[in-house]
């Protein structure tokens, strides 16, 4: 596959008890985002964040969270990233939802030497 050097970053906030059926929310958009044949997802866990609640989630051993940030990255053209934002609204029911446009450097396997 094939990432113009202009592309968009879709970025998703949620947190980790978020679900969307029977699975996490997070695994659900990555398995979206697979099925639409979009060039690459990453979900990264926080170990403290808060939201529009100002709640305060951490991994601080004193308070142990069982709801910590989740941030899902997707990465493809403006047009899958666009293709892909009504598929994400049905799955998002609160959240934090944002767009860049990234230049891509590199993208693909590396080179054996």
């Amino acid at each position: 596959m094939n990432l113009p050097e202009s592309a968009m970053l879709l970025r998703i906030h949620i947190g980790e008890s978020d679900r969307y059926g029977d699975r996490p929310l997070y695994e659900a958009i990555v398995l979206k985002a697979r099925e639409q044949q979009m060039a690459g997802a990453t979900v990264l866990r926080g170990p403290m964040g808060f939201g529009r609640s100002s709640r305060l989630h951490t991994a601080k051993i004193l308070r142990l969270s069982e709801d910590l940030p989740i941030v899902v990255e997707l990465i493809d053209s403006e047009e899958s990233i666009r293709r892909f934002l009504p598929l994400l609204q049905d799955m998002v029911g609160s959240g934090l939802v944002t767009l860049e446009k990234v230049q891509v450097i590199s993208y693909g396997d590396a080179q054996q030497p």
